[in-house]
């Protein structure tokens, strides 16, 4: 995690001290359990918890410069601090008992943080779509003028696709919620299930289903691809942001703000400088997915091949992807559009973007379609190299003219026609779950 790209709540759950502070809950919380058994004296967790706020980091990082351990590290230092009460944590339990599940209290963290970010962008997207719901644009295909849609068809398949990417979010929270004490290789060799249940209970957690010594990391790597799913889903917006505007193109535009710069050589740029940075920031967390599939191989019982990896990519990923939810929130509130561009790109069609349902009148009136197909053509190319406007040219073509008349003609360029059912298209995407 680097600070420009940071949210302070999610940057605050990696930190030291909360990492320190969740694997007391967990070794607590497995010691309640262990006193409601008779295992270890009752008070004892009461005894322990006063000492959550003076865990110092930096003297578990002291420790563990000798012990080379750092969970040793920070039951030695809770034993410093608690004093002989202490020697009834860890009863039975292993690392990563404490690592794994204090992870995924982390993560179901993450989730939320990101789960919120999510919805307020949706929100957002919501609010555009309506105010756009019936502003007409061309719709494009290779980048290439197709047929017309509206922009607020255009936001509401990205509003779409986000409220998707979120309820994988929300799946993957689910998964991720789950913890393990059970020991060493999770036979609990010293431990009873019912103390795992429980504890895991006060934390609000699952129980893992076979544990081995860790929580297998299909968990963790579809976490991460939905983190990923999120950041793609942004940067097909952003890219698409950067199309519109395009100095050719400025059907939309990044707002500028007053006194904003965006050149250092050329005082009249204004470039979309959020949606680029969300393209790259996209392939940061998108390149997470495969370490987090490699993550899943691994031996026998476990190894920790995966813990430097997660120690990096877990922070990187969840931190990344809530900015990202961020600044697309900051991206779409604050989109420049301009309808009378998005109007004129229209209009510079010719009506060419009536070139399909003119070819679907010749059929129904009985040409063949790929002779139909040649009739509509001709008359599409010469307008495209400004030989006249495609309806002149169709009311001129005497051969389509005595076939389908000049009314069924021009109903084929009825921008109002053509767009008859957009408005259903954006109550069926708005009315989705996210």
């Amino acid at each position: 995690m680097i600070p420009r790209y940071t949210p302070a709540e999610v940057g605050a759950l990696w930190s030291p001290a909360a990492r320190y502070r969740t694997w007391l809950e967990v070794e607590l919380a497995a010691c309640e359990a262990m006193e409601a058994t008779g295992a270890v004296p009752a008070g004892t967790a009461a005894s322990i918890r006063p000492i959550a706020d003076r865990l110092d980091p930096d003297r578990i990082d002291a420790i563990e410069r000798e012990t080379r351990h750092d969970v040793i590290a920070f039951l030695t230092h809770v034993e410093e601090l608690a004093g002989p009460p202490a020697r009834w944590l860890h009863l039975g339990m292993t690392s990563s008992d404490v690592l794994d599940t204090g992870l995924a209290i982390s993560l179901r963290g993450a989730a939320d943080a990101i789960l919120a970010r999510a919805d307020a962008l949706l929100a957002a997207f919501r609010a555009r779509i309506e105010e756009h719901r019936h502003t007409p644009m061309i719709g494009r295909s290779h980048g290439i003028h197709a047929e017309p849609i509206t922009f607020g068809v255009a936001l509401a398949g990205h509003f779409a696709e986000i409220a998707r990417a979120r309820r994988r979010v929300a799946s993957a929270r689910h998964e991720i919620a789950v913890g393990k004490i059970a020991g060493a290789v999770g036979t609990y060799a010293h431990l009873d299930p019912a103390v795992e249940a429980a504890a895991l209970a006060k934390l609000g957690l699952r129980p893992e289903t076979v544990a081995t010594q860790i929580v297998p990391r299909d968990r963790h790597a579809a976490f991460v691809t939905a983190c990923a799913s999120v950041a793609g889903a942004i940067e097909r917006f952003a890219t698409n942001v950067r199309h519109w505007q395009r100095t050719e193109v400025l059907e939309a535009e990044e707002a500028f703000a007053k006194g904003q710069k965006g050149s250092s050589a050329m005082p009249h740029k204004r470039n979309p400088i959020l949606s680029e940075n969300l393209c790259g920031l996209a392939r940061v967390v998108r390149a997470q997915v495969v370490p987090a599939l490699e993550n899943v191989a691994l031996w026998h019982e476990r190894d920790i091949s995966h813990s430097s990896v997660e120690r990096m990519m877990m922070p990187d990923v969840t931190a990344t992807t809530a900015f990202m939810l961020e600044r697309c929130r900051t991206l779409i509130e604050g989109l420049v559009v301009y309808p009378q561009n998005l109007g004129h790109n229209l209009a510079r069609a010719r009506g060419l973007w009536a070139s399909e349902g003119v070819l679907l009148a010749l059929v129904r009136a009985g040409k063949p379609r790929q002779e139909a197909y040649v009739w509509v053509q001709r008359n599409a190319m010469r307008a495209f190299h400004g030989e006249g406007d495609f309806l002149e040219l169709l009311l001129a073509d005497t051969e389509i003219r005595a076939l389908v008349g000049e009314d069924a003609i021009r109903a084929e360029l009825d921008l109002d026609r053509a767009l008859a059912k957009c408005g259903a298209i954006i109550d069926r995407a708005l009315g989705e779950t996210p």
